[in-house]
This record gives structure tokens, sequence and C-alpha cells, in this order.
């Protein structure tokens, strides 16, 4: 392992493009190939980020003697393939959100990376900006008292469109996996596996879910609420509540910069950490930090938590009866 961590990109859509748009401000990270199962399909991604080498295939990208890790990018139904390619070909992986399919696929991914002995990370990169770090440390300060609620939701107001992403069964489409990922993974981030999950679904028009609510509930009387919809846009809030004080975060708290702290007998106080660019290159730092300490999973975003809420999603599917194609 180099100082500079080297990226293989596998995938060059738009959250590829976003994500190396952030590696540009590390100066210790660097883009050396980028691969797509298109002939060609990576050719534009590889002039816009100038990365030398440039592969037709996954299999030529997890080959690569350059790459120290691999991005998977791809739409979420391709990310335990191109995932599990990797971790066979004995690369370190980071895999977008949400981490597969469900808890089957997740859990072979884990397995794959322990048997290689590499290092394995679901790229949830909320969980990595600064005004989360703090958010954390206010909670585990004991400053909230003991949590009794959280609330998130995340809604867009997307137009209905047969051919888009969005509302493809085939590539996964719906509200819950695209956007909900992030509130029940922020739930799940201060309150750990829910014991009981309520929850309530309307579809889109091709099928998928358009607009999805759920109750997590664990095993001390904690609920979270969590609720995601495609059918309009909402305040993408987030709050967290705790007996003697709340923590209110700014919109859009997936990508926030400060939160409040609301007391009920004091003056609110406010929390901000500003940052420069989209906010993933965070997660890009805990990777290298993690490689660099020899680590095979990020303390953060632990591989049994991101199993735990691959296992949430999939109760909330049951319970809504959406499925997608084998």
């Amino acid at each position: 392992m180099t100082d500079t961590i080297r990226w293989g990109i596998l995938g060059a859509g738009r959250i590829a493009s976003t994500f190396c748009d952030d590696l540009a401000l590390l100066d210790d990270h660097e883009v050396v190939a980028a691969g797509s199962r298109r002939p060609g399909g990576a050719d534009a991604f590889a002039e816009r980020f100038d990365v030398p080498h440039v592969h037709g295939s996954w299999e030529e990208l997890v080959a690569d003697p350059d790459v120290d890790v691999v991005y998977v990018a791809t739409p979420h139904p391709a990310h335990h393939a191109g995932a599990l390619l990797a971790l066979n070909a004995g690369k370190n992986v980071l895999v977008e959100k949400p981490f597969t399919m469900d808890a089957v696929q997740a859990r072979e991914l884990v397995a794959a990376a322990e048997a290689a002995d590499v290092f394995l990370m679901e790229a949830m990169w909320t969980r990595f900006l600064p005004a989360i770090v703090a958010l954390r440390e206010v909670v585990d300060e004991g400053r909230l008292g003991d949590l009794v609620a959280v609330h998130a939701d995340f809604g867009v107001g997307f137009e209905e469109d047969p051919e888009g992403r969005w509302f493809a069964p085939e590539l996964g489409g719906g509200a819950l996996l695209d956007l909900g990922i992030y509130p029940v993974s922020f739930a799940s981030m201060l309150l750990g596996t829910p014991q009981h999950v309520v929850a309530a679904s309307d579809p889109a028009f091709t099928g998928v879910d358009g607009h999805t609510s759920a109750i997590l509930r664990d095993g001390r009387g904690r609920h979270a609420l969590v609720t995601t919809t495609m059918f309009a846009s909402t305040e993408t809030r987030a709050t967290v509540i705790g007996r003697d004080a709340r923590i209110e975060v700014d919109s859009p708290f997936f990508r926030t910069q400060g939160f409040t702290l609301v007391y009920s007998d004091e003056t609110p106080e406010r929390v901000e950490r500003p940052y420069v660019g989209n906010g993933m290159r965070f997660e890009a730092m805990e990777v290298a930090r993690c490689l660099h300490e020899g680590l095979r999973e990020s303390p953060v975003m632990p591989l049994h938590e991101t199993v735990s809420i691959v296992e949430t999603l999939d109760e909330i599917r049951r319970q809504i009866g959406l499925t997608y194609p084998a």
C-alpha cells in the first residue's frame, strides 16, 4: 500500500462523477482506472477525470495491479456482482448504498471479504460528514439524556418517466432503496437494529414503491419514524429526541453542515461544520485511514450494521410487498 490511495471506479455514472469530484480535493487519493461492462462506456468519464487506465470490462478493472480500492458505483442491482468480482480478485472495496438488494447478498459479500482478508465498506457517506460526527459526540456525551425517538424523511418529487431509473423495477427503482436508505441508516446509527418494524406504502405507476413509511422500534421502547417518497419534495430533515434535549439537523440532513441543540429551558446551541465539495470525500478519507491502520472494516460503518440495515430494508419490503426481478 502506497501513501496515495489509488482508486479504480467500477461504473461510470453520476454518483461516480460526484465521488471523483470530491477525490480531487484530496492530495493523497488518485483515480487510476475506470471500467464499464459496455465497450467505451467509461471513455468520457476517464477523459473528464484524466484517468490513465480505461478498461472495457469489470474483470480487467479488478485485475489492474495499480488499483488499491475498487469503488462500486453501478445501479444497486449490480452492486453484489461488481463487489464480489473485486473481492475475489483480492481488492479492497467501497460499495455504494444501498449495499445490496437483500441480506443474502450482503452476507455473501461480507464472507467474501473475510475470505480474501480485504477491506469492505458501504459508502454511506452521510455518516462521515463533520456535522454528523459532531452529532454522535453530543449523543455519546449524554447531553440529550436517554434517547426517545428519531425522525427522518427524504422526499423528491420526480416526474413520472417510464424510462427513468427511479421507476424501473429492473434497476431497483422506488423510494425505499434510493432515498429511504438514508433515513433508515440514520436511525440505525443512533438506535441500532430494530426489534419490531411496522411499514406502509403506496406504489408508483410502475409498481415500485412511491411513498413508504416505517416505524422502527427497538427493545427499549425507542422509536424511529422514517418516511420517503418520490411523489413530492419534503423538508428532508432529521430530529434526534432525548428526554433532556433534542437535535434538529439542518436540511437536507443527508448532506448537512450543521444542527441545533435545543433544551427546554436554555438558549438553543448551534453547531456548524461547513465543508467544501459534495461531502463524499470524508468516506474516502475513512477508507484511507482504515487501510493505513490495517483495518478490514470501518468501526464507524461496520459490516454487521450494514447487514442489519439491509435486513431492515428486507423486512419493510416484505411488509409492503415490494419485489424486484431476479
